[in-house]
């Protein structure tokens, strides 16, 4: 991977405050998912305004493509169309009347014609699932609502790096998911993505790679296994273990896991038992995982979904399988974490299928390859130009 963003010895003061950042290094490669975690205080905001040069460092150096950023108001504009930014508050980055204005308010300054601009803003819409709401005024949307016209407003410029601060902040646990998933069908179209999150839980199955801070210094740099392993770092950046490490640790001590893999989600958990106790295999013959690309999908296809006894269960992952699947009427069982749960299901004997497109559909082939591997199962997976010749 290439590293896109690249940090070197920064170091700042707030005006009449404290230091905020003291000698922080970091790297942010192309492709990848970096949580900074830490309690508040720890320096994790002002490190993120640094990558596209809201905040300037007293010292050392922020590269982007292995070029030091420049400070002038055009090198900045330019800055910020390749890395967007979404504050922790929407109602901080939101300024127009109405949604649509919102969200163009980028592209009008980019100089985007007004075919261009209408293009931009429709796409980046329907990317976060607003299409119906561009006229209207955004004072009046839910927070989560507020959160994806902030989105929006940054997806319209089509950057390749996201920097998120807090995204699930003041969210209830729905629109949480919501923002998460789309920050997953964004990562696997390519983007660089790097958020700061008091929540160890998120953190630790999201991320590729974690940077642990504290007083504005990095602590740590590393895979989400071995940073949340570690009793003392964790103490020392007052953090806790997430829960399934917690449950991990509790099953070694009892005996009823051996694997060293520790696990990064429920369906990790239940891999491992089965391997230990063989409690996932014998009992009954295990379901199957269809896969359809929600591009390909239409009324005729639908029609048979809808009506296929076989299929038990159905999961819609991404926002043009969701607004596909609602256009067709087709009934979703699952919206959020949906391969890991058609696993589970899939595990118990039951026949799932998942409409997904675009780099989510190599995502779910691996996905299930990694767990067969992993857990001994042996769940087939078909595309639905299969299922249905086989059928």
């Amino acid at each position: 991977m290439n590293c896109i963003l690249e940090l070197t010895d920064l170091e700042y003061h707030y005006p009449n405050g404290p230091k905020a950042l003291e000698s922080v290094s970091l790297r942010l490669m192309q492709g990848e998912k970096i949580a900074l975690v830490g309690p508040n205080g720890a320096g994790k905001s002002t490190l993120l305004l640094m990558l596209n040069g809201m905040l300037r460092p007293d010292s050392g150096t922020v590269r982007f493509r292995g070029e030091p950023i420049s400070y002038s108001r055009k090198a900045l504009m330019n800055l910020r169309k390749q890395v967007g930014f979404v504050f922790q508050n929407p109602d901080h980055q939101i300024i127009a009347p109405t949604v649509f204005q919102d969200v163009a308010f980028g592209p009008v300054n980019l100089d985007y014609t007004e075919e261009e601009t209408k293009t931009s803003v429709d796409e980046a819409l329907m990317y976060v699932g607003l299409t119906e709401f561009g006229r209207r005024p955004p004072h009046n949307l839910s927070g989560g609502e507020k959160k994806k016209v902030a989105m929006a407003g940054v997806l319209a410029m089509n950057p390749d790096v996201l920097v998120f601060d807090e995204p699930t902040s003041a969210l209830d646990p729905d629109s949480a998911r919501s923002i998460m998933e789309l920050l997953d069908e964004l990562h696997h179209a390519g983007k660089s993505i790097i958020i700061s999150t008091h929540d160890v839980e998120l953190a630790y199955t999201w991320a590729d790679r974690i940077v642990l801070m504290d007083q504005g210094k990095i602590i740590l740099c590393s895979k989400p296994t071995d940073a949340f392993s570690d009793k003392e770092l964790l103490a020392e950046a007052k953090l806790s273990k997430p829960v399934l490490v917690e449950l991990y640790d509790a099953l070694c001590e009892l005996g009823m896991a051996k694997s060293e893999k520790i696990p990064r989600s429920v369906l990790d958990i239940v891999g491992i038992l089965g391997m230990e106790h063989h409690c996932c295999r014998g009992c009954k013959a295990p379901g199957f995982i269809v896969l359809e690309d929600a591009d390909f999908l239409n009324e005729d296809l639908a029609e048979r979904i809808v009506h296929d006894e076989a299929i038990q269960i159905i999961g819609g992952m991404g926002s043009v399988a969701k607004k596909q699947a609602k256009d067709y009427g087709i009934p979703l069982t699952y919206t959020h974490g949906v391969i890991d749960k058609c696993l589970l299901k899939a595990i118990s004997g039951q026949n799932c299928l998942i409409i997904t497109s675009g780099g989510m559909i190599k995502r779910v082939l691996s996905r299930v390859e990694e767990f067969n591997a992993e857990s001994g199962n042996t769940i087939e997976i078909v595309t639905f130009d299969n299922y249905l010749h086989n059928n």
